[in-house]
This record gives structure tokens, C-alpha cells and sequence, in this order.
């Protein structure tokens, strides 16, 4: 166990214990909110401690990677934690028939949330237990949200119903699971100075120097039907201004269909069609209604509309995927963001690519912005090939009673409950 993880280690049982024991206190006497918000929020509306929720719980940012062993020694300790919870009983269930729960509303429904959101460790024990979705509610809520990988908006509405009402039963199966993977790759990794990893459930990469997390990156992973594969491999390689060759499923899923409702796709899109020997093919020479297509070479030109954009990294495995950067910034703004054909999509690539060429007196931001906008296809070799993990980790802590959980999207975890997302979707 790491010496942060000791120092913790009594003041999350405590905090636990303390926790479970308030609980039912409130249970047994039905307790208001303590003196500072005591008032009767449905007959006044707000107490005096309406706005006095404290900034003393504990906080989810962290710089320590998952892939670490700071990390396993938390999440271990989550998992010896969330036991004491399902050994008490576990959480009530969130009435999610109550349409959206928000800052302001007085329901019978809050007294449940604040429950649930009391023994998860995100709600103040100060909070006490009235039927007020008050400023308290409302910062635990918004943790909640936080540690799910859910938009911190302190609305209760949907997919939040959703990722509460998971029994903490199944949380505890999802957490052994995962602190059972944690064991294996943090063994691999715990001599790597520097790597980059890459979560799929997270649809989050995590740059990696001297065991702290030196940059994070929104992803967009593959489609449930078109999974991003786990691996372990060498990035050896920045292409700017890659060409794009379509691989044969997108071939045969994407492009013909598109080319049979509009047969100038291909030309608008700068695509260009090359035969077995290197001759350009004409499209209108093509029977888009059998699989003559699916033996020819796709391969777009460099440039904004490129699938790629301005960067395809590169490094060596068997499924044939690649990160790149996309011409669709907007996508990583989506919720679910499992809607690629395996690769990974990368925001903010730039920086990810200063980082990997760190050492090349060369290269600079300056140099390669230059080099994207002369459209030019320009191939960097690393020097030092920079170790890389595809890894399936949904449960994870990365801080004193600060667990992390994301959607099974791949169904991974072993249970139906935990895989609640839209595959694929916006």
C-alpha cells in the first residue's frame, strides 16, 4: 500500500463508519437538517443554511494515473469499503418516477437521493435528511455526477436515476473485477517512465510521466459492434497530413451504401480508388451493388475533410487500429462518445503530439501548426518508441473516497445492470 493510500486508509473507514451510523440515526428519528439548516423547507422554502454546503469533501481531479499503484492501493480500499456498505444493507432506490429533481424542488424523492448519495461518501453527514433539494443536494449530486463521468449539472433526470439505482451489490462485483485487472496492468507498467493510456470506458487517454498524469484527453472509442480492441503496444510514429485508407469493413458498411444513394461521394470527399497494381480507378467504372469495391484501395487525400485530420499515430498491432485526430470536433462533446470503427479519436492531438516527440529539438508547436497547414504528408519516427495500453477499466479510485465508475459499454463487468449507455449513440 502506498503512503498516501496509508494516510487515508482510518479517515475513509472513518468517514464510512461515521456515515452509516448517521444514517440510521436520521432513519430512526426521521431527523430534520442540523441547527445551521434546520428550518422546515416545506413550509419556509429554504433553511439559513441554504447555501451552506462545504467544500471539505473530498475532491475528484487528481494527477495520479490509473494505472498506477497509488491507484490500486484506493481501489482496494474502495473495494474493501463498498463492502462494509453492501454488508449494511447497501442504498436505497431513487424514485425516478418523480421527472427531474433539481436545485429548488421540495419532494418526498429527495429524502431517498440524500440517502443514497450519504452512504456512497457524497453527501455531508451536516446535510441531514429533509425532503429540500438544497445547495447540499445539489454539490453532491454534481459529485455524483463527476465520479459516473456524467455532465456536472446537478440535475437528477435519465441516465442519473439510472447510475444511482445500481444495487450496491453489483458496484462491489464491478469494483473485484476491476481491481483484478488493476493488479495485472499496474505490474506491467510500474517500470514504464513514461506511457500513454488509453480507457475505454472513460473514452479517456492519460499521458504518463514519473507516475504522475502529465496530460488527459477526451477520446471517441468504438462502437459496441465495432469495439476498440485492449492492447499493448509502442507508439513509433506521427504521420501529419496523413493519407486515409479506408479499412474493408467501413468499405463494406459505410462507403458502398453512401456511394448507391450519392455517387459523387467519393470525389467530394477527395477519395480516390486504386486498383491491385496502383492504377487509379474512375468510380462510375465501379458496380456499386456487388463486392467489386470491397478489392479495390480507398485512400483520401490530406486536408480538413481527411477522416483522419491532421494527425494518425501509429504503432504496431494486429487489429489494424490507429489514434487520430477527426475532422469532428463536436463529437467529443457527446455524452456517449463509443462511435468510431475501433481507432480512437483524440481531442486537442496537437498537444498529444508535442508530448510524444518531447526530446526532438525539431519539433515545436510552431513547426508542426506550419507543416498541418502546408497539407504536406509528413511522417516523424520517434527515437524512443513510447509504450501504450488499451485497457478496459470501468471502477477505478484515484483519491480518498473518490470512486470512479463508467458504463460496462462492452459488457465486460458481468452484469447487465452496468452497461446502461446508448452504443454508438449522440
Amino acid at each position: 500500500m502506498s503512503k498516501m493510500a496509508e494516510k487515508y486508509k482510518n479517515r475513509g473507514r472513518r468517514y464510512f463508519l461515521k456515515g452509516l451510523l448517521g444514517a440510521g440515526a436520521y432513519a430512526l428519528a426521521g431527523a430534520g437538517r442540523p441547527a445551521a439548516a434546520a428550518e422546515d423547507s416545506a413550509a419556509s422554502g429554504w433553511g439559513d443554511g441554504f447555501d451552506a454546503a462545504s467544500n471539505d469533501m473530498p475532491q475528484i481531479a487528481s494527477d495520479i494515473p490509473v494505472l498506477s499503484r497509488e491507484s490500486l492501493s484506493y481501489s482496494e480500499l474502495a473495494l474493501a469499503r463498498y463492502g462494509d456498505i453492501v454488508a449494511a444493507g447497501g442504498w436505497p432506490q431513487v424514485p425516478a418516477g418523480q421527472g427531474t429533481l433539481r436545485l429548488g424542488a421540495v419532494d418526498p424523492a429527495v429524502r431517498p437521493l440524500r440517502r443514497r448519495l450519504f452512504i456512497s461518501g457524497d453527501l455531508e453527514r451536516e446535510a441531514g435528511m429533509s425532503e429540500a433539494f438544497d445547495s447540499y443536494v445539489d454539490a453532491a449530486v454534481r459529485r455524483f455526477q463527476a465520479r459516473h463521468g456524467l455532465p456536472a449539472d446537478g440535475a437528477v433526470s435519465g441516465i442519473v436515476y439510472r447510475a444511482m439505482n445500481v444495487a450496491a451489490e453489483q458496484r462491489l462485483n464491478q469494483l473485484r473485477v476491476n481491481v483484478d485487472r488493476l493488479r495485472r496492468l499496474t505490474a506491467m507498467t510500474a517500470k514504464e517512465k513514461r506511457f500513454v493510456m488509453m480507457n475505454i470506458p472513460a473514452a479517456q487517454i492519460e499521458a504518463v510521466q514519473d507516475n504522475k498524469v502529465a496530460q488527459r484527453y477526451t477520446a471517441i472509442v468504438g462502437k459496441i459492434d465495432r469495439q476498440t480492441p485492449i492492447l499493448d503496444s509502442r507508439i513509433y510514429e506521427i504521420i501529419l497530413n496523413p493519407f486515409w485508407t479506408a479499412p474493408t469493413s467501413i468499405i463494406r458498411k459505410d462507403i458502398i451504401p453512401l456511394m448507391q444513394k450519392s455517387p459523387n461521394y467519393l470525389t467530394e470527399n477527395n477519395i480516390h480508388l486504386f486498383d491491385a497494381r496502383g492504377q487509379e480507378v474512375s468510380p462510375q467504372s465501379v458496380n456499386w451493388h456487388s463486392d467489386d469495391a470491397v478489392r479495390l484501395m480507398f485512400r483520401q487525400d490530406p486536408g480538413k475533410i481527411n477522416a483522419m485530420s491532421s494527425t494518425k499515430i501509429n504503432f504496431h498491432n494486429k487489429y489494424a487500429v490507429y489514434m487520430h485526430d477527426t475532422p469532428s470536433q463536436g463529437m467529443f462533446n457527446n455524452l456517449m462518445r463509443f462511435d468510431s470503427s475501433g481507432c480512437v479519436r483524440v481531442q486537442n492531438i496537437r498537444d498529444l503530439n508535442l508530448w510524444l516527440l518531447a526530446g526532438l529539438a525539431d519539433w515545436d508547436r510552431s513547426r508542426m501548426d506550419d507543416v498541418i497547414r502546408s497539407r504536406k504528408n509528413t511522417p516523424i519516427e520517434l527515437k524512443n518508441p513510447v509504450p501504450l495500453h488499451f485497457v478496459y477499466i470501468s471502477a477505478w479510485s484515484t483519491g480518498d473516497n473518490a470512486v470512479q465508475f463508467r458504463d460496462d459499454i462492452y459488457h465486460m463487468d458481468g452484469a447487465a445492470e452496468l452497461a446502461f449507455g446508448e452504443p454508438g449513440g449522440g
